[in-house]
C-alpha cells in the first residue's frame, strides 16, 4: 500500500472531494483491471473514454478516480481527484507510485522513424557485454538481462512503464535502454521519468495517420528533448536536416554524431559488403558485422552514447566489433544455390530505399533484385504509393502483397499501392494477395545469387487481419521457401 499524498507529489489539483489521507493498493487507466483500494484514473483515448467506465471502476473496488470532470453523483466513502489533463497526470502518479525508479538508474531513450529498435537492442547488448545487468524496451521485445517478456507497443502506457523500471531496478539494473515513439511522447506516456541521455536518430514520413502533419511529427519528436535535464546528454544525428532543430530547446548537453560533417563523434564508410562494415570511428579503424550505411549511422549513436555515459574507447570499440543488430532488421539468409534472402522491418518509404539501396550497393552487378512488399491497414494511405514506386525504381522485380491490413479491404490497399506504378514499372511487377504465395513467387523467380528483400513485418510473427493476429513469420517462411525450392 501507498500514500496517496505521496502518490499525488507534483501532481497539479484543480479539486478534490473526500480524503487524500489514505493508502491505496495500486494504480490503472484500464477499468478491466480495477481491484480493491485501487487508484483508477480516467483518460480520453483515441477510441474510448476513460470517464465512461468510472462506475464500473467503482464496482470493482477503486476507492480513488482521478478525472478531468468530476461525475454528478458521487460516492461519499470515495476521493475524487479533479485534474486539467488526466493523460500527464498518470506518469506522475505511476512515478510516485513505484518510487521513482527512473531516478535510480541511467536510462536512455531512442527517437526517430528508423533505427530506434536497432540502437536499444545494440546499446543493450553492448552494456551487457561490457559486464552491466541491463533493461530493454523495445518494439520487438523488452528485456530484463536474459529474461525476455514480449513487448505489445513500442512503448507501454505510463503504468506498466513504471512498474517495469522499477522490477527492473528491483533486480538490479543499473541501465535501462528504451525506444520512445512519437505516440509515446505525445500520449505523456514517458513523462516524470528522468533520462540520462536521449538520442535522434533520423525524421521521415510516418504516422502522419496519427500525427496529421509532418511539422506536428517533428515537434512531438522534439518535445523529448525539450523536456531533458541539464545533466543528461541529447545525442543527435547531424546528417539529418532536422538533427540540429531537436537540439535548438533543450537545456541538456549537445552531442553529434556524423559520417558527413565534422561533429563531436566522426564515422567514415572504408567497406560496406553483405560480410559487414569497415569503418573509420574517431580515428580508429574497426570491422563491425553490421551491414549497409543505415547501419553506419546507428553504430555512430551507439558509439557516441556510450562514451558519453563513461565507457572507455577501446572496450566500446572491442564489443561494437562482434555485435549483431536486432531481429528482422537486415536479417539476411543465404542457401546453397546462392539465393540471398534478406528480411526487413522497412515499412516506410525512407526506410525502404535505404535497405534497397544498400542492396544495391552490395550486388555485384548481375544479381536481380525481387522486392516483396505491402502496407499495413487503417495507417497513413499516402504513403502507399510511395512504397510501390521506391520499390519499383531500386528491384528488378516486384511482388506487391498484403501486409497487416488490420480493419481494412487487402485488396484496396494493393490498389492504392498500384498507383504509385507507371506502365513501365508495371510490366516488372505483380500484386499477390496472400503474403506466403508472394514469398514463394519470389523464391521461384529467384536464380542463383539474386536478392530477395521481403520487407514490412521484419520481427513480427504475426499477421493482423481483421483484429485477429494469426501466425506468420517472415523470416521462417522464406527459409523454408528456399529450403525446398533451391
Amino acid at each position: 500500500m501507498q500514500s496517496l499524498q505521496n502518490i499525488l507529489y507534483t501532481v497539479s489539483l484543480q479539486s478534490v472531494v473526500g480524503t487524500t489521507a489514505i493508502d491505496v493498493a495500486g494504480l490503472t487507466i484500464d477499468s478491466r483491471l480495477v481491484q480493491k483500494d485501487f487508484v483508477f484514473i480516467a483518460i480520453k483515448g483515441e477510441k474510448s473514454d476513460g470517464h465512461q467506465f468510472i462506475s464500473k471502476a467503482i464496482e470493482l473496488g477503486a476507492t480513488v478516480i482521478v478525472c478531468e470532470k468530476l461525475p454528478t453523483e458521487k460516492n461519499e466513502q470515495l476521493t475524487y481527484i479533479e485534474v486539467e489533463n488526466t493523460a500527464a497526470t498518470a506518469p506522475i502518479m505511476a512515478h510516485n507510485f513505484y518510487q521513482q525508479p527512473s531516478a535510480k538508474i541511467k536510462l536512455v531513450g531512442v527517437t526517430g522513424t528508423n533505427g530506434k529498435t536497432t540502437i536499444a537492442t545494440v546499446l543493450f547488448k553492448l552494456y551487457s557485454q561490457l559486464g552491466y545487468k541491463c533493461g530493454l524496451i523495445s518494439t520487438v521485445q523488452n528485456q530484463i538481462a536474459q529474461q525476455i517478456i514480449p513487448a505489445t507497443h513500442t512503448t507501454p502506457d505510463a503504468i506498466s512503464l513504471n512498474a517495469l523500471l522499477a522490477r527492473m531496478v528491483a533486480e538490479n539494473c543499473t541501465h535501462v535502454f528504451m525506444e520512445c515513439s512519437s505516440h509515446a511522447i505525445h500520449q505523456h506516456r514517458i513523462g516524470a521519468l528522468q533520462f540520462a541521455a536521449g538520442i535522434f536518430s533520423n525524421i521521415t514520413h510516418d504516422h502522419l495517420d496519427y500525427h496529421k502533419t509532418f511539422d506536428e511529427y517533428i515537434r512531438v519528436k522534439k518535445s523529448f528533448f525539450d523536456h531533458l535535464p541539464s545533466n543528461a546528454f541529447a545525442i543527435t544525428n547531424l546528417d539529418d536536416k532536422r538533427g540540429t532543430v531537436m537540439l535548438q530547446n533543450t537545456s541538456a548537453q549537445k552531442i553529434t554524431y556524423s559520417l558527413k560533417s565534422p561533429a563531436d563523434y566522426k564515422g567514415k564508410i572504408l567497406d560496406n559488403s553483405l560480410n559487414g562494415l569497415h569503418m573509420m570511428i574517431n580515428d580508429t579503424e574497426v570491422h563491425l558485422r553490421m551491414i549497409g550505411e543505415f547501419n553506419a549511422y546507428n553504430m555512430m549513436a551507439v558509439f557516441a552514447t556510450a562514451i558519453c555515459l563513461g565507457e572507455e574507447k577501446e572496450n566500446v570499440l572491442t564489443a561494437l566489433s562482434i555485435m549483431t543488430g536486432a531481429e528482422g532488421r537486415f536479417d539476411y539468409v543465404v542457401n546453397h544455390s546462392g539465393v540471398v534472402g534478406i528480411v526487413d522491418y522497412a515499412h516506410t518509404p525512407d526506410a525502404l530505399e535505404n535497405v534497397l539501396s544498400t542492396i544495391k550497393k552490395l550486388r555485384k552487378g548481375h544479381e536481380q533484385i525481387i522486392t516483396v512488399v505491402g502496407c499495413g491497414g487503417d495507417r497513413d494511405k499516402t504513403k502507399r504509393p510511395i512504397m510501390a514506386k521506391v520499390a519499383s525504381e531500386l528491384s528488378d522485380k516486384i511482388i506487391l502483397t498484403s501486409d497487416n491490413p488490420r480493419t481494412e479491404d487487402a485488396a484496396q490497399i494493393l490498389k492504392d499501392m498500384e498507383e504509385g506504378l507507371n506502365s513501365a514499372s508495371k510490366r516488372k511487377s505483380l500484386s499477390i494477395l496472400d503474403r506466403k504465395e508472394a514469398i514463394k513467387t519470389a523464391v521461384m523467380m529467384a536464380n542463383k545469387e539474386d536478392i530477395i528483400l521481403v520487407a514490412g513485418k521484419g520481427h513480427e510473427k504475426y499477421q493482423d487481419i481483421n483484429c485477429v493476429k494469426h501466425p506468420f513469420d517472415d523470416k521462417k517462411i522464406l527459409e523454408e521457401l528456399l529450403q525446398s525450392n533451391h
